[in-house]
């Protein structure tokens, strides 16, 4: 479970989804991903003090860095061992734990929890179960930033709206507020060179201090 994961098909020698397919989605090149930061984290970070932030699903960590770089103290969770050496190589100072979050969480609560594109080509992949675990995850006076490809996105199918991801949470509005629940334009360039938007679904929300 990472950022992007909802584009990519697995091995023959591997189910969609699971940790084996995530192992070797990394193993398969030296380097996946772009290494930069996802815009709309940093353009909510930017707003927020630093503190304590978790980053499910980190991938190759460049959340993760950014997160660190910018104050946070951060901790990367990612079903790949692959992946969690990577967000080592890039910030030595961050810490990581290798969690399937189909069945394991990390503990303690954050004043960030960070979930980029946590989505999975696996169709029983639990999400809703795990955001709620984000959500609880979160520290009073706490951010949970949550952002999902929107459309038809993964497998041709329809993805959840930022609205289904805000009713699945089920948070109670005395003690949260909704910061953001929308969808978001993003500009991709296709491999031919061409540009084309593409919808991002996302859902924020700040748990109230009391």
């Amino acid at each position: 479970m990472t950022h992007g994961h909802g584009h990519q098909t697995g091995t023959a020698e591997a189910v969609p989804g699971s940790p084996q397919f995530w192992e070797e989605f990394y193993r398969a090149r030296p380097q996946v991903f772009s290494g930069r930061v996802n815009p709309i984290l940093a353009q909510t970070a930017e707003h927020l003090r630093p503190g304590t932030a978790l980053d499910l699903g980190a991938g190759e960590g460049a959340d993760t860095a950014w997160l660190a770089e910018h104050g946070w103290a951060v901790t990367a969770v990612d079903v790949s061992t692959t992946a969690l050496d990577r967000v080592l190589e890039r910030n030595s100072d961050v810490t990581v734990e290798r969690h399937d979050l189909t069945a394991t969480f990390p503990a303690g609560t954050f004043d960030l929890v960070n979930a980029q594109y946590l989505q999975s080509p696996d169709e029983a992949f639990p999400r809703e179960a795990i955001l709620r675990r984000a959500t609880a995850a979160v520290a009073p006076g706490g951010t949970l930033l949550i952002v999902g490809h929107g459309g038809h996105a993964t497998n041709h199918a329809p993805q959840p709206t930022a609205h289904d991801v805000l009713t699945a949470l089920a948070i109670d509005s005395a003690t949260w507020d909704v910061d953001r629940c929308e969808t978001v334009p993003r500009v991709v360039t296709r491999p031919d060179g061409t540009e084309v938007s593409v919808p991002d679904e996302v859902t924020q929300v700040r748990r109230v201090l009391v």
